[in-house]
C-alpha cells in the first residue's frame, strides 16, 4: 500500500506506519511521522490512526503514541480535530490571525524549549529586597492621580532617546503597541512594518483591518529604499523595533536611523512607532528616529525582559497627541499601571545592584549569542543580527528543522508566522535557557545547524 492509501474509514492504515516506526518510543514514532510527513509521503490533510489503533500495532502503550501526537501538534505537523480525528496538518497560510498561537503551541512540550523569547529568570534582578522597600508606601490618593508616579517621569525623560513631548506608562510593550495601534490605526490604513516582523504585532494589525507592507531589514535595519516605495503607498504609520530586532537581532545604525527619518520626515502624516522591547538587555546603542522627529515619533520602552516580565511595564514617549490619547483612553479601562509596580522599577533604576544585575545579564546573552553564532557559521549555517536573545536561522525546510529538533526534545519557533510576504525557511531560536556549559551550548548549536539542513536533498528531488 502506498503512502496515503486509506483504509474503509478514510484513515491512514495503521499497519502500513508501522514498518517506517524503528524506534517505538515517543521520540522515535514522532520522528519517524515527522519525516513522513516533511517528505510529503503523508500529505496535508491525511487521517491518521487513532492513538489507541497505532499502540496496537506497534505494541506500545496508549500513552507513548499520545506523547509523540502532542510532539509532532506542538511543531504544527498534525491537528488534532476533536471526534474527527487526527489529521496530517495543513501549512498555515500567509496572513493568517493564529501567527502568535503558532509560535507559543509547542512549549511545554520539550526539554529544552529554545521558542519562548522569554529572559532567562536566572539573570533576573532580585525583587524581594526592593519589594520589601516599597511595599509599605501609599502610592494613590486619588483615581484621578497622574498615571506615571512623578519621580519615575523623571527618570524616564532622563533615559529617553528625545525630549518626549508627553509620557505614560502601559501594562508591557504589547499593550503599548495595542493602544498606539488603536489611536493610530483605521480600518484600511496602510502600516509599514518591518520583514520579518513580531507576530503579535502582524495579529493585532490584522485585527484592525490594516494593509500592512513590509519592508525588509539588511544589517543596518529596515532597508531605505523599501521604505521609500512603501512611503510612496500612503501609509499611517512605520512600525520598527530599534535595537535587538525579534527575531533577526539586527539594531538599526545611526547611519540607517538619520537616513529613514529623513525619508519619513519628507512625507506628511506619517507616524514612527518603535519597540525598543529589549531595553537595558540590549547591547546596542540605542538610537531613535525620535531624534530628528521628536512630534512624529512614539518610542515604546519595555522593561520586561530586562528587569523582570512580571512587572509589566513600559513607558510611552514622544508624540503629545497620541500619547495623551492612550493614557485618556485608559482612564475609561484600568486607569493606570500599578503604582506599587512603579515604585518597584523606579527603585530598580537607581539600585546599584539592580544596574549591575541587569549589566551581567547583557553579557551574557552576548556571550551565549556569540558561542551559538560561532558554532553555526562553522557549519555553513550564518544567523543574521549581533543583539538581543533571539537567533533567526535560514534552514532548508522549516518543517523538517522543526522535527528533526522536536525529535530530539529541542523545541524552536517556526519562522513562517514572523514573514510578511513569502521568503525563505527560518526558525527563531531564543538563547535564553542556554545555561549550560560552554561544551554543552556548543552542542545545541550543533543540533541547530543539523536541522538548519534536512530536507535539502529531498526538496532538491521533488
Amino acid at each position: 500500500m502506498r503512502w496515503g492509501d486509506r483504509g474503509d474509514d478514510g484513515a491512514t492504515v495503521p499497519d502500513d506506519l508501522t514498518a517506517a516506526i524503528v524506534d517505538r518510543s515517543s521520540r522515535g514514532i514522532a520522528a519517524a511521522i515527522g519525516r513522513l510527513v516533511s517528505s510529503g509521503d503523508l500529505a496535508p490533510g491525511t487521517r491518521l490512526p487513532t492513538v489507541r489503533e497505532l499502540s496496537r500495532a506497534l505494541g506500545v502503550s496508549p500513552t507513548t503514541v499520545s506523547e509523540a501526537w502532542q510532539t509532532l501538534a506542538s511543531v504544527g505537523a498534525i491537528e488534532p480535530r476533536g471526534r474527527q480525528g487526527t489529521f496530517v496538518a495543513v501549512p498555515v497560510g500567509e496572513g493568517s490571525p493564529r501567527r502568535y498561537r503558532r509560535i507559543t503551541e509547542g512549549s511545554g512540550h520539550f526539554d529544552l524549549d529554545l521558542s519562548t523569547g522569554t529572559p532567562d529568570p536566572a539573570l533576573l534582578p532580585e525583587l524581594g529586597p526592593i519589594v520589601a522597600r516599597v511595599g509599605r508606601q501609599s502610592l494613590t490618593s486619588s483615581y484621578l492621580d497622574a498615571p506615571v508616579l512623578p519621580p519615575l517621569a523623571e527618570t524616564l525623560v532622563e533615559l529617553w532617546p528625545f525630549p518626549p513631548e508627553e509620557l505614560t506608562v502601559v501594562d508591557g510593550a504589547m499593550d503599548a503597541l495595542d493602544r498606539v495601534a488603536q489611536v493610530v490605526v483605521r480600518l484600511g490604513d496602510r502600516v509599514v512594518v518591518e520583514h520579518p516582523a513580531f507576530p503579535p504585532l502582524l495579529d493585532l494589525l490584522d485585527q484592525l483591518g490594516a494593509q500592512v507592507v513590509g519592508v525588509p531589514v539588511d544589517d543596518e535595519g529596515m532597508e531605505l529604499d523599501g521604505l521609500r516605495r512603501a512611503l510612496a503607498l500612503g501609509p499611517r504609520a512605520v512600525f520598527l523595533q530599534p535595537r535587538a530586532h525579534n527575531p533577526t537581532g539586527v539594531a538599526l545604525s545611526r547611519r540607517r536611523a538619520t537616513a529613514l527619518a529623513r525619508a519619513v520626515g519628507a512625507v506628511e502624516g506619517v507616524l514612527v512607532v518603535e519597540d525598543d522591547h529589549s531595553g537595558d538587555i540590549a547591547a546596542s546603542p540605542l538610537v531613535s528616529l525620535g531624534e530628528r522627529l521628536p512630534a512624529r515619533t512614539v518610542h515604546i520602552r519595555s522593561f520586561s525582559k530586562s528587569h523582570g516580565p512580571d512587572l509589566r511595564l513600559a513607558a510611552v514617549g514622544g508624540a503629545g497627541a497620541v500619547v495623551t490619547a492612550v493614557a485618556n483612553r485608559r482612564l475609561l479601562g484600568p486607569g493606570w499601571s500599578s503604582r506599587i509596580l512603579q515604585a518597584v522599577l523606579l527603585e530598580m533604576l537607581h539600585d546599584p545592584t539592580t544596574t549591575a544585575t541587569v549589566a551581567r545579564a547583557r553579557d551574557e546573552y552576548l556571550r551565549r549569542r556569540g558561542l551559538v553564532a560561532e558554532v553555526l557559521a562553522s557549519e555553513g549555517v550564518a544567523p543574521r543580527g549581533r543583539d538581543g536573545i533571539n537567533l533567526w536561522i535560514q534552514v532548508a525546510d522549516e518543517r523538517s528543522a522543526l522535527l528533526t529538533l522536536a525529535a530530539q526534545g529541542i523545541g524552536a519557533a517556526p519562522g513562517g508566522p514572523f514573514l510578511v510576504q513569502p521568503d525563505l525557511d527560518h526558525l527563531r531560536a531564543t538563547l535564553s535557557p542556554l545555561r549550560g556549559t560552554d561544551d554543552e551550548v556548543a552542542l545545541v548549536a550543533k543540533r541547530l545547524a543539523e536541522a538548519a539542513v534536512v530536507g535539502a536533498v529531498s526538496l532538491g528531488q521533488r
